[in-house]
């Protein structure tokens, strides 16, 4: 069959040749008068008719040659069909052709991410689909794929991002993208309609909020019987207006995405121009002119020549634009083709019938204006493939060994800079961020029981303690009679429990697994430290973090333990006392110097600090000092005083002060008032405390015929046992649950994150981790390309 069309195709070619004779053949007729072997003369036919004659006669053997040539395209296609579907050792050329394409597109797929440093470009060839708005690039492509798998709509832009579409032979004709394993059967109609579905929501993801077009390329590959091999990328249609709900930009944005991708030397630039409208209005031939002046790697392509051939009124145009006349672009051919008839749901099969139809009755073709194998898709797909497989051989070797000496400068700054560390890419490097992260959680329920209930007992004193001292103990201390304290306590601790404590609890709690977790998280580990994950493991912290709920029931169950501890008033041993008394102290103490430190910022510096030091009071500090002395004159009266002072007794430190020539207000005199009794009531409970020492023996007695009342021992007894209570209870959900639950949520985190490449490109960065993918990329495309020059070699 092949050698059959390979000789039906050589005479076509002669024919051709005929034609070119033609015009030749026909100046040399005569109008002279001739004579017959009798010597009787004859009238020779005209010049006119002898040309007519032979153009129809050459017109008729075209057709007829080209139904054959049709029949046996048929006949092939579907012979390649069943050949590919075999599998024997036979066909093993057919199918390494059938994956020669796929090999390149592939390369192509893994430059469109490069980013292309050490100026090593993708230089690389494809077939770039230009054209004005609606010129009807999209329909070409289609008949080239044999398949209508573009969206269409009416004088809308359709294409709003470059798709890049690889054509290849395969038994079925079907459409994948290269980011899903889902196949789309092309000649079922619901797949169709689907694929354009996904092609269209495709377009519009990759476009941003505010824009109208997209760089973002989408990748698609298309096998079928018959289909030419070749890349193309159909690009958005180039428009000379921008219109109402476009962006101000997609002008420039369009016009700069169709130059990055003519602006490749080796890029076929396939350039539709609509033959129904006036040449005059197209904007894309200036711009491919720009980009190839020369013309040695654009093919022009005249559209919609049915409707151009009935509304023209000179069809000679047709002819000075095929002919390359028209336009001041040059190409390395012309074509004119019929897309169909408009009609967006007529089949790849009935436009092919009216296209052929079509140029056999056209007065363009039997008058020799339009050449037989400047018409119709069919010849054009095979002109492109040419041309493309042309480009691509003598250009692939020469991109290969440009990556070659890439990975070479890579390799080497590797060595000088990260000798001894191993080559690992980003999801490397995150595989062993993320074991490491793990292992640091597996590290939480390592933790001594002990460990965790001293510092949940702490911190949840720091939380509580301004608390109890202000709010419980003060108020409190202010009791005539011990009856009165323990009545006053009881009630505020009730109201306490019920109302914050288990909340503080568990906000104590969850602060402290917080602050192990990123200890460990960003704990250093020596030598082995590896200082490139610590912005993901910070994030990752984080966000399990936030996610983390605790269990709401503990609140709950945690108030009545805190209500049953702070309820028992039991000492058991002096033990016990001792313990108490000293926490007491210890907070006192605390709360003292916080006391003292506050008042020296009032007052400034004392005698010591103005003499050694040279350091001098402010007009405010002085005020300050007086009222404080005047104050503590007051305190030494009456040492019992309350914690609030009178009105009588404000007035009378104000005239004091007035006396002295110091004018403050009443505002001032309460103020500093507070402090004062603070620091005088602290030191009074201080020595009370050294009083309760010995006051085991009393309390065993309940205090019976003893002037003693250590009252505050107790409470702080209390206290202690709630808080070691608590911090148990808190242990043990921190480690039985909470530490389980935190462990589920950093892996749900480490999953999430592995899924997102951005997420991955933010938070594993650098140089070294840069190198290592410039690398990795660059020895996958080198490799790629030399498994693709050696299918190549072997083809050929």
């Amino acid at each position: 069959g092949e050698n059959l069309y390979n000789e039906v195709k050589g005479v076509s070619d002669l024919l051709l040749l005929l034609d070119s004779a033609e015009n030749s053949t026909a100046m040399k007729a005569s109008d002279t008068q001739g004579f017959d072997n009798n010597g009787k003369q004859y009238k020779k036919v005209s010049d006119k008719d002898k040309a007519e004659q032979l153009q129809e006669e050459l017109l008729r053997t075209q057709l007829k040659y080209q139904r054959i040539l049709e029949r046996l395209e048929k006949e092939n296609k579907e012979l390649r069909k069943q050949a590919l579907q075999k599998d024997d050792k036979g066909i093993h050329l057919r199918k390494m052709k059938k994956s020669l394409i796929d090999l390149y597109s592939e390369v192509l797929d893994i430059l469109s991410d490069y980013d292309s440093n050490y100026n090593t470009q993708d230089h690389l060839p494809r077939v770039v689909v230009v054209g004005d708005q609606s010129a009807g690039k999209t329909s070409v492509l289609e008949m080239i794929a044999q398949a209508r798998i573009f969206p269409r709509g009416s004088g809308e832009m359709m294409t709003r991002s470059p798709v890049k579409v690889t054509l290849s032979e395969g038994p079925h004709h079907m459409a994948m993208f290269k980011d899903s394993s889902r196949e789309f059967d092309l000649t079922k109609d619901e797949d169709l309609a689907a694929l354009r579905n996904e092609i269209e929501i495709r377009m519009r993801n990759s476009v941003k909020e505010g824009q109208t077009v997209s760089a973002e390329t989408i990748s698609l590959n298309v096998k079928g019987p018959g289909l030419q091999r070749m890349v193309l990328v159909d690009l958005p249609g180039v428009i000379s207006t921008v219109t109402s709900g476009m962006a101000s930009d997609t002008k420039d944005i369009i016009f700069s995405i169709s130059r990055a991708y003519m602006q490749n030397p080796n890029a076929i630039i396939l350039c539709i121009q609509d033959g129904s409208v006036d040449a005059e209005r197209s904007i894309v031939t200036d711009l491919v002119s720009q980009m190839d002046p020369q013309g040695r790697r654009t093919i022009f392509v005249l559209t919609k020549v049915d409707l151009a051939e009935k509304n023209l009124a000179s069809p000679s145009r047709i002819q000075q634009i095929v002919e390359g006349r028209l336009f001041p672009m040059k190409a390395l051919g012309y074509f004119a083709v019929v897309t169909g008839r408009g009609n967006t749901n007529e089949g790849i099969d009935s436009i092919k019938d009216y296209e052929g139809d079509f140029f056999q009755n056209s007065k363009l073709l039997k008058t020799g204006m339009l050449k037989a194998h400047q018409v119709t898709t069919k010849n054009l797909s095979l002109a492109v493939s040419d041309c493309f497989w042309k480009m691509v051989r003598e250009s692939v070797e020469q991109q290969a060994d440009a990556f070659k000496a890439t990975r070479f400068n890579l390799e080497t700054e590797w060595k000088n800079n990260y000798p001894r560390l191993r080559e690992l890419d980003r999801n490397e490097l995150y595989e062993k961020a993320k074991n490491e992260i793990l292992d640091e959680v597996i590290s939480l329920s390592q933790v001594t029981p002990k460990h965790w209930e001293e510092i949940l007992q702490r911190k949840l004193w720091e939380r509580v303690s301004t608390h109890v001292i202000e709010n419980i103990y003060l108020p409190a201390a202010q009791s005539v009679n011990s009856g009165t304290f323990n009545t006053t306590v009881d009630i505020k601790l009730k109201q306490w429990t019920d109302k914050q404590l288990p909340h503080k609890a568990v906000e104590v709690a969850w602060e402290t697994l917080e602050d192990e977790f990123a200890r460990f998280m960003s704990e250093h580990k020596g030598k082995d430290h590896d200082d490139i994950f610590d912005k993901l493991k910070h994030a990752v912290k984080d966000e399990s973090i936030k996610r983390h709920r605790w269990n709401e029931q503990a609140e709950d169950s945690l108030r009545v333990i805190q209500h049953n501890a702070l309820e028992d008033r039991s000492i058991s041993d002096k033990q016990q006392w001792d313990a108490a008394i000293y926490f007491l102290e210890e907070t006192l103490q605390t709360r003292l110097r916080d006391t003292e430190s506050v008042i020296h910022d009032m007052v400034g510096p004392n005698w010591q600090e103005r003499w050694f030091s040279w350091k001098s009071r402010s007009p405010d500090q002085h005020v300050r000092n007086e009222t404080k002395s005047e104050l503590e004159r007051l305190l030494k009266i009456n040492e019992e005083h309350t914690a609030y002072l009178a009105n009588d007794e404000v007035t009378t430190v104000r005239k004091n002060l007035e006396a002295k020539s110091v004018d403050v207000d009443t505002i001032l005199i309460k103020d500093t008032w507070h402090q004062v009794y603070r620091k005088h009531f602290l030191k009074k409970s201080l020595n009370h405390c050294n009083l309760c020492r010995r006051g085991f023996h009393y309390y065993q007695r309940h205090f019976v015929d003893s002037e003693l009342e250590c009252n505050n021992v107790i409470l702080f007894w209390r206290i202690q046992r709630m808080l070691a209570i608590t911090a148990n209870t808190l242990r043990q959900q921190l480690i039985n649950t909470e530490v389980r639950r935190l462990e589920k949520n950093v892996k749900e985190v480490l999953e999430d994150f592995a899924e997102d490449n951005a997420k991955k490109v933010q938070l594993l960065t650098g140089r070294r981790v840069q190198l290592a993918e410039d690398l990795k990329r660059v020895r996958e495309i080198q490799e790629k390309l030399e498994v693709f020059i050696e299918a190549l070699h072997q083809e050929k």
